[in-house]
């Protein structure tokens, strides 16, 4: 969307701490095969890696995005830093496998995008008056149902990553059950996804 926009926060700085070891490949990969099943366009906002004395640093802002209407667009920012990171070898499975051993942080925020203005092609004050009769009073059916999508895909999300890093805990080589695994992601994201809204005009 090139024009000015109503940003309408959905899902604010939902986050998942993990610390031990991992495979950053796998990672990626588990959160671009949930984008794909969701329906997103990937998109990669910044990159960035630095190496201190504690290990390496990685820093990656994804902003995947899925087109609704021509004036409509879902929108999901995931912040994801992988801290402190050294190479180490580990039994897994009854394999020895090369992990990545350091801190993983993500955070993900979800906005409903939606381009009024142009819509209706109609005067400033005119847009502003229309977009809050829309937000507050009434919405297009269509359109209702575009937050809870939002919140249905960033939970889905989570969810994955959840249950990759999960399984990464392991006690002399046998992983946490799988049903533990689903439990504990099920209890999670019904005690912390924060459902709210705000207003942004800034991109």
């Amino acid at each position: 969307m090139q024009n000015q926009y109503e940003k309408n926060l959905i899902i604010n700085n939902r986050e998942l701490v993990y610390k031990g070891i991992f495979r950053a490949d796998e990672l990626f990969s588990t959160i671009n095969r949930a984008l794909d099943a969701r329906g997103y366009t990937k998109r990669e906002k910044k990159t960035e890696e630095t190496v201190t004395e504690t290990g390496k640093r990685t820093y990656v802002e994804l902003r995947p995005f899925k087109v609704k209407t021509n004036y409509a667009e879902l929108l999901i920012k995931i912040k994801i830093t992988l801290d402190n990171i050294k190479e180490t070898v580990e039994e897994f499975n009854g394999e020895k496998r090369k992990f990545q051993n350091g801190d993983v942080q993500m955070y993900i925020d979800a906005w409903v995008l939606t381009d009024y203005q142009s819509r209706w092609g109609m005067k400033p004050f005119v847009w502003f008056v229309k977009s809050v009769i829309n937000k507050f009073v009434y919405r297009w059916s269509q359109e209702a149902g575009f937050p809870s999508e939002l919140s249905d895909d960033t939970a889905y999300i989570y969810a994955q990553v959840k249950k990759i890093l999960n399984s990464y805990k392991f006690d002399v080589g046998k992983v946490i059950r799988e049903e533990d695994i689903r439990k504990e992601i099920a209890e999670d994201i019904e005690k912390n996804i924060t459902l709210g809204t705000g207003l942004d005009k800034k991109e």
